[in-house]
């Protein structure tokens, strides 16, 4: 039987293919029941390898079944047919994916990227305080509904994370997502709690959203940590930031996994605090000096000087693991 007709006896008349992956394609459909569209992933388990159907899929099944949140991608069913084919019924995100409404749009204004980026904060601090890390954050799983509201999806990659003794989380070995959102730790393969390295791919985000550029060229991965490894940031003087958002951005893109935030700290940043009347520039929370294509940043309230390069790179794609 194939798919249309396996969920017609369901309810849900198929459509369109929204997208196509190395284990499955995602279709939309209209449900009865619901009486709306939906999104429906369709996984051929005798076309997947084992390693796939022995861990991440069973991973993404329990963090769907697991994670409920406003910001979260709902999933309304999963079932398996006896021909082996599992089938996850989610919510649609009707307006794409947050790459294509920003290669679209182009950058976000700092007022509405600081709401759509405290939504895709909640959400992480949603899994993060369940102990689960989504481990493959990017503009392409981050869905928008029909009033742009953020939620995040594709948990293919997620894994609980387990605690020793001594309640202390126990490092990953596993390394997984896409190199220009990775954290340095993960693309040098050191043992790292996938929740900290998280929050690098959440720099990545709020980078891309307010500049619409990607703030590290992967195309020479080892340069690329080399640069990250210095906390070099570019920040293009082409658009003008708030020292408050330039900040937060700072701290999420730190390379020391000691000194980066954690989502509670993320949450709690002066510029997710801000409302638009409050957002006049503070001649004293930083200093910034100018010399050629660099700009300094000497911040008078936080111990910490950042220099950073005057250059625009190009918004790009990225898939690679």
């Amino acid at each position: 039987m194939d798919d249309a007709a396996v969920l017609e006896k369901k309810g849900y008349s198929l459509s369109v293919t929204l997208g196509e992956g190395s284990y499955g394609k995602v279709k939309s459909a209209y449900c009865n029941k619901l009486k709306c569209n939906v999104a429906i992933k369709i996984i051929d388990k005798r076309k997947t390898p084992r390693d796939f159907l022995e861990r991440f899929l069973p991973r993404e099944i329990a963090a769907l079944k697991r994670l409920h949140h406003p910001s979260i991608i709902k999933t309304y069913e999963i079932f398996e047919t006896s021909s082996g084919k599992v089938y996850i019924i989610m919510e649609l995100g009707v307006k794409g994916d947050l790459l294509d409404y920003i290669k679209i749009t182009g950058a976000m204004k700092e007022d509405f990227a600081r709401l759509k980026f405290q939504q895709l904060a909640s959400a992480i601090k949603h899994c993060h305080d369940s102990d689960l890390a989504h481990r493959d954050l990017k503009c392409e799983n981050i869905l928008l509904d029909k009033d742009l509201n953020v939620k995040l999806s594709d948990f293919g990659f997620s894994k609980s994370l387990s605690r020793d003794e001594n309640g202390r989380t126990i490092l990953s070995k596993t390394f997984c997502g896409s190199a220009a959102y990775a954290a340095p730790e993960v693309l040098q393969g050191i043992p790292c709690d996938p929740k900290i390295s998280d929050i690098w791919s959440l720099g990545v985000i709020l980078y891309t959203m307010v500049y619409a550029l990607m703030p590290f060229d992967d195309s020479n991965v080892r340069k690329m940590i080399c640069i990250q490894k210095q906390h070099r940031i570019p920040f293009p003087k082409s658009k003008y930031l708030t020292t408050e958002c330039k900040d937060l951005i700072y701290h999420l893109l730190q390379p020391d996994v000691s000194q980066r935030l954690c989502i509670d700290d993320v949450l709690r940043h002066s510029w997710l605090q801000t409302s638009k009347s409050e957002i006049p520039t503070s001649p004293s929370a930083a200093e910034i000096v100018c010399q050629g294509p660099e700009v300094t940043v000497k911040s008078t309230s936080e111990n910490f000087q950042v220099t950073v390069l005057l250059t625009d790179t190009f918004l790009t794609r990225f898939s690679s693991f």
